[in-house]
């Protein structure tokens, strides 16, 4: 039995190894610093700068995506995905797409005007599951940031 559901404070160190899971897929381990507590209070402090939903299998949270919202001043209001991450024994179950529409219907919900994410371009099978959604891949803009 499939569930999702909101994310809840209860999850995040479930939610972290997953985060942890996904960086080692994207060989980049090293490049997770955020500790859980800071973890917990950006999602469920006084002022959440992020949300979530998670993918539960028999009660063991499986999968998980994680938004928060972006505005363009060319745009509006957007949903920017962060992460969508289903742990490696749990592939090839759908939860991946569960977890995805789950986020459509909740950009609509809120009246986004879209939602974006970043894939990196080595990752075939994350960019095979984008175009079933008929999703724009956008070669013009570079990715840009200063670390503090």
């Amino acid at each position: 039995m499939i569930t999702i559901r909101s994310a809840e404070r209860k999850d995040c160190a479930r939610m972290m190894e997953l985060v942890r899971e996904l960086a080692l897929y994207e060989k980049a381990p090293e490049q997770v610093t955020v500790t859980l507590e800071h973890f917990e209070e950006s999602g469920f402090g006084p002022n959440p700068v992020w949300w979530a939903f998670v993918a539960e299998e028999d009660g063991v949270i499986a999968g998980m995506a994680l938004y928060y919202i972006r505005y363009s001043t060319w745009k509006g209001t957007r949903m920017w995905l962060e992460d969508i991450v289903v742990s490696e024994s749990y592939r090839g179950k759908g939860l991946g797409k569960l977890l995805f529409d789950r986020l459509l219907e909740e950009a609509r919900a809120k009246g986004f005007s879209g939602m974006m994410w970043q894939v990196l371009e080595w990752n075939a099978p994350a960019i095979h599951f984008y175009k079933k959604y008929n999703a724009r891949f956008d070669p013009e803009w570079l990715n840009v940031s200063i670390d503090l």
